[in-house]
């Protein structure tokens, strides 16, 4: 009681006069292991050896909701190769065989790892194998340490078992953050869920603190998507016209191409202008996506009502529903494509995706159907205030 620290000593002789101690250190409130030997030659003869490190685990065998990808895996950190993955598939494959300054080795899933960190300033041999009965080695092997008779060498090295908290597996080492594995828009990702920490240290509840990075988030796009719904709102208003010409030229489609861009040109209408302003929104929408699905902040994080864990589907449905309903309203503000296939096709989809849906975190859930409810107020108030004023 009141220790911040606890040592746990094993120890072992063997016939040849060498004594090893093997000692973990526990810290109060930390997933940080620091690991020892203290090896003490007692004997006659010399003593030479080298520390290893290594990580065993099988596949797991539920791969998890069939909607949503999560690694799991092995994964080193080198100074000269930065983050890499080392799968299953690789492992079994091919044994690696890599000598690096310091770095990291570790196994990965959704929300936690097991890494093993060792001396920055030591030369590793990072290796993998595949021993059969569906389980797979990473590790590495450090540089040999001797001790003569009447001497006592020590290895060191720091294990780290628990979730994945980005803030401090920065403090832990270098590049151990990238576990927490935002892909290829981590330049994104990382200052999302900066704002998004901070935001919950004022808030102290993860829902509102979702729901205020993304008014925040379309606050900040608010311009460029009042340019795209400018945009619908013009082609919502031609699209009276748009139909005469179709029933007019029937499927004349190279007479129908030629009056419709005539129409543009006379109405000073660009069809395509709307395009843009998703498209450079669309990285930040994915990366705010890939924010929610991999931090384990949102694991057991409770919002409201039944909504105690904002990482499991919610258990009654009502976000996914709730979505729905906000993406059959935005396809009745949006103008109505003229092929009456693709018309069917948008129709369905809001009912495709409630369903699709079901099955997602409720955190992700709640930021789609917060990000549609103001798209929607958005929306109708440049359809309704700014475009007719143009």
């Amino acid at each position: 009681p009141g220790a911040e620290t606890l040592d746990v000593r094993l120890t072992w002789q063997a016939d040849d006069g060498v004594a090893v101690t093997k000692v973990y250190t526990f810290h109060r409130g930390d997933y940080r292991i620091d690991l020892r030997y203290e090896v003490e030659n007692t004997g006659e003869a010399p003593w030479r050896g080298h520390l290893y490190r290594q990580l065993l685990r099988t596949p797991p065998a539920d791969s998890g909701s069939m909607f949503l990808y999560t690694y799991t895996g092995g994964a080193i950190y080198t100074p000269e190769e930065k983050y890499e993955k080392i799968d299953f598939e690789d492992m079994a494959e091919t044994n690696l065989s890599r000598e690096a300054d310091g770095g990291w080795a570790a196994m990965l899933q959704h929300y936690f790892l097991a890494a093993w960190i060792p001396p920055q300033d030591e030369t590793q041999q990072y290796y993998s194998k595949s021993p059969g009965g569906n389980r797979f080695i990473l590790g590495m092997i450090g540089p040999a340490q001797s001790a003569v008779p009447g001497e006592t060498t020590t290895f060191r090295s720091v294990l780290f078992v628990g979730p994945k908290l980005q803030d401090h597996l920065a403090e832990i080492a270098p590049g151990l953050e990238l576990a927490v594995d935002y892909g290829w828009l981590t330049v994104l990702a990382k200052p999302i869920f900066w704002l998004l920490d901070a935001i919950h240290s004022l808030l102290g509840n993860w829902g509102w603190s979702i729901i205020v990075l993304t008014l925040l988030i379309k606050l900040a796009f608010f311009k460029l998507s009042a340019k795209s719904y400018k945009s619908m709102a013009q082609m919502r208003k031609l699209q009276p016209r748009l139909q005469s010409l179709k029933e007019r030229y029937g499927d004349d489609r190279q007479k129908m191409s030629e009056a419709m861009m005539k129409m543009y040109k006379e109405e000073k209408v660009n069809p395509l202008s709307g395009c843009l302003p998703i498209l450079v929104q669309i990285p930040v929408f994915i990366a705010l996506y890939w924010v929610l699905l991999e931090s384990v902040e949102l694991r057991q994080a409770d919002f409201m009502l039944w909504l105690n864990d904002l990482s499991s589907p919610d258990p009654w449905f009502v976000l996914p529903v709730l979505m729905g309903i906000t993406m059959l309203i935005q396809h009745r503000l949006n103008p109505t494509p003229m092929d009456p296939i693709q018309a069917k096709v948008m129709m369905i989809l809001p009912l495709a995706f409630t369903v699709f849906f079901a099955f997602f975190p409720a955190g992700l859930v709640l930021y789609w159907v917060t990000n549609n409810t103001l798209s929607i107020a958005q929306q109708w108030y440049i359809t309704r205030k700014i475009a007719p004023a143009s």
